[in-house]
């Protein structure tokens, strides 16, 4: 692409300056000619009017003189009475075949004197050459600054494609940090726009897909857990069907809920689906829920209680308040000691669900950071919590730490129909 930019500079200026130079250098040479022929004619004047005046003075011609004041003209005087003189320094006979290229102009005075100016031509051709040589170095030098200027273009336009490659390079390599580079031209500018965003698109994708590895992982981990001690149930209670059969209707319960939570995860890791808020009985919904943790709850030596209002809905999906309760209950389960309370508010028209423990708290320099990813006060991942707010926000929701010791969080939930009213936090 440079080797073509520079031939095509290189042949467009070659023709600009034959088209500007060839016609001015045959002007040149026609002005200088011109002024030569001139400057003869007014000479051959002013010497036929001093001739003129000389034999109206003294009647002779003093061709001495001529010859000392115009040392290189030839000059020929034909009086009236058909005599004629020669004078100048030139010494030549311009009219002999060898004699040197020259220009001549003829004048007559008022009294018939005729007067004849030779001048030799040598000095004429080079101002002429001269001329021309200056016009030719002023058309090497555009020519030369045409190509430094086309050189100066070419890479300027080519080092954009050049650096736009190595970005491509680098993003179909996995590199995928936008590289942010800007050239001044907009072509090359909108295409490393368009780079960038691919970049940041495919790093959101991937960042996208390594969370929902790990998220799922932690999500999952507690449906399992319930789902083994179902399993445990059953084997222990082998010889009552009625504990089997309950145990196993719950094993199965478990076994949807992971499914739920598994298709929830993905459609969210890829964003092609968003679950449907929908109106739900707060009181069934936890219901359900209390039953399914107490049994694991209670294995440790705890215990998982009900308080608060009754008779309260709110809109989120069923699936999205299950795995935010479970990361709550479950958090309190693996940081916290004793009871755990579930407490209902509804105020101000939103619902409020308070998790609390009888645990020590959350500890003091990670309190303000609770909820960021990879943070934990123990031995957990520290994606729990982070996750359960993230699911809170996407439905209108949100998880806050309303009391650090003992540990209480609080989920608050827009009311059926409505939107999330502001209220403040209360106290376990």
């Amino acid at each position: 692409m440079r080797r073509r930019m520079l031939f095509s500079t290189l042949v467009v200026t070659v023709i600009a300056v034959l088209l500007l130079g060839l016609p001015l250098g045959a002007l040149t040479y026609s002005t200088i000619h011109s002024q030569a022929r001139r400057q003869v004619e007014q000479e051959a004047q002013v010497i036929a009017a001093e001739i003129e005046a000389e034999l109206a003075d003294s009647d002779r011609v003093d061709l001495d003189r001529l010859t000392e004041v115009h040392p290189e003209r030839h000059i020929e005087i034909r009086l009236q009475t058909g005599e004629v003189f020669s004078a100048g320094g030139w010494g030549v006979d311009p009219r002999a075949d060898d004699s040197p290229p020259s220009v001549h102009a003829t004048a007559s005075s008022g009294g018939g004197t005729a007067v004849t100016v030779w001048r030799d031509t040598a000095r004429v051709r080079e101002n002429i050459l001269n001329a021309w040589l200056g016009i030719g170095s002023l058309s090497l030098l555009a020519v030369g600054v045409a190509v430094g200027l086309a050189m100066l273009q070419a890479r300027r336009l080519t080092l954009p494609l050049v650096d736009l490659a190595a970005t491509a390079e680098r993003l179909g390599s996995g590199i995928v940090t936008p590289w942010g580079h800007r050239y001044g031209i907009s072509e090359a500018d909108r295409v490393a726009e368009v780079l960038d965003r691919s970049a940041e698109r495919i790093a959101s994708l991937i960042a996208t897909e390594r969370h929902f590895a790990t998220d799922a992982s932690h999500q999952l981990r507690t449906p399992l857990t319930a789902l083994s001690m179902r399993l445990e149930e059953i084997i222990a209670e082998a010889d009552s069907p009625d504990v089997v059969r309950d145990e196993g209707e719950a094993a199965l319960a478990q076994t949807e809920r992971l499914v739920d939570t598994v298709e929830n995860l993905l459609g969210r890791a890829r964003k092609s689906q968003q679950p449907q808020a929908e109106a739900i009985d707060i009181d069934n919904a936890l219901g359900r829920f209390v039953s399914e943790w107490g049994p694991i709850l209670r294995k440790e030596g705890r215990d998982v209680l009900r308080a608060g209002d009754r008779g309260l809905s709110a809109s989120i999906p069923n699936t999205d308040l299950t795995q935010i309760m479970a990361t709550l209950v479950d958090n309190a389960r693996r940081h916290g000691a004793g009871t755990v309370t579930i407490r209902t508010v509804g105020e101000g028209g939103s619902v409020r669900i308070e998790v609390g423990d009888e645990g020590p708290g959350v500890p003091e320099d990670i309190a303000g950071r609770i909820f960021e990813r990879e943070v934990t006060g123990g031995n957990g991942t520290g994606l729990g919590l982070a996750l359960a707010r993230h699911i809170a926000e996407s439905q209108g929701a949100r998880v806050e730490l309303i009391q650090s010791r003992p540990t209480t969080f609080a989920l608050f939930l827009p009311p059926a129909g409505g939107t999330l009213a502001e209220s403040g936090p209360s106290p376990a």
